[in-house]
Formats: C-alpha cells, structure tokens, sequence
C-alpha cells in the first residue's frame, strides 16, 4: 500500500497557493493553475507545506488522496519550474518548424501537417529535426507531445518516425528468404 498521500507538499519561494473550499489556484512565475479537490479529501495549508487528509468517511479516500497529492505536487512545480519534453524526428525529409503558434511537421506524407498549438504550451524548434514542448501543465505537455508523435510513431523496421527523445525503439530483424 502507497503511502503518497501522507507527504506533505512544501511550496517554494515565489509560488502562491490559495484554497477555497474544494478549489484550489497555484500561482507562480511560469502561470496560474487551478484543480478541483476530490470531496473524499481536504487540503491544508500550514505556512509553506501543504498537506492532504484523506476523509476517513469516504470509501477509497486513501486512494484520493495519492492522486490528490501528486496533482498538487505536479501543479506546484509547473509553475516553479515548468515541465518540457523533447521530441527527434527521424527520417529523410522529415522536418519541423515552428512558426507562431502553428507547428509545420513534413513527416513523408503527400500534404504538410499544420499543428495548431494550445494555449499554455510553447513550441521551439532548435533544429529540423527536433521539437522542444514546454509548459506549466504536466498532463497538458505530455499530451501535447503524444499528439505529435501520433501523426508517425516510429516504426520497428527502419526506426523512421517521430519519437521521445529518451524513447528506445526495438528495432525487427528484416523478412528471410
């Protein structure tokens, strides 16, 4: 059994945290984010460690607040430092380019992929052939990131495609005569 909820959370300098009833707002250098509480839980503040109880009345409150507490923790560091994944594409031809809050992707196909960019995240392309994701919100990020790579996963045979940059692809041993 976890013992993730029991932690408590500290808040680091330059980062607000403020809780009304079931809702709470993190704010911080890098943008505000808000979360709704689970009722089965309550969150505390003590100075600067925030601390959440699990309702010992509601079925599978431990649970909650596990997953309470690691949104919290989550929140809490997105704002401080921000959250980014790397993507590599690999291929001839294959290039990205980031222009405003569009992403060009040419990955093969016949027609160019234009990848309209959510409000929260930002897109850099240091080079053609990788795509820098950064934002304040974990879940957003990554999601935007297997987005990405859902137009071309990397394929088993040739390794093209797009991958994380720490993504390990197994490569299949070729058809025998």
């Amino acid at each position: 059994m976890s013992r993730v909820g029991k932690k408590p959370i500290a808040i680091p300098k330059g980062v607000q945290v403020s809780i009304v009833g079931q809702h709470v707002s993190v704010k911080g250098v890098k943008g505000t984010l808000e979360l709704t509480v689970n009722p089965a839980v309550s969150i505390e503040q003590q100075g600067d460690v925030l601390s959440v109880i699990a309702k010992q009345e509601a079925a599978n409150s431990g649970a909650y607040s596990g997953t309470m507490r690691a949104l919290l923790q989550n929140m809490i560091t997105g704002v401080a430092t921000g959250y980014a994944r790397k993507l590599e594409l690999v291929g001839v031809g294959y290039k990205a380019q980031a222009q405003g809050k569009v992403l060009n992707l040419a990955l093969g196909f016949s027609h160019p992929i234009a990848f309209r960019v959510p409000d929260g995240v930002t897109i850099e392309t240091p080079t053609q052939t990788e795509i820098l994701i950064k934002g304040a919100d974990k879940q957003q990020v990554g999601q935007v990131a297997a987005v990405i790579r859902g137009y071309k996963p990397p394929e088993p045979y040739n390794g093209k495609g797009v991958k994380y940059s720490d993504e390990v692809v197994v490569r299949k041993e070729a058809k025998k005569k």
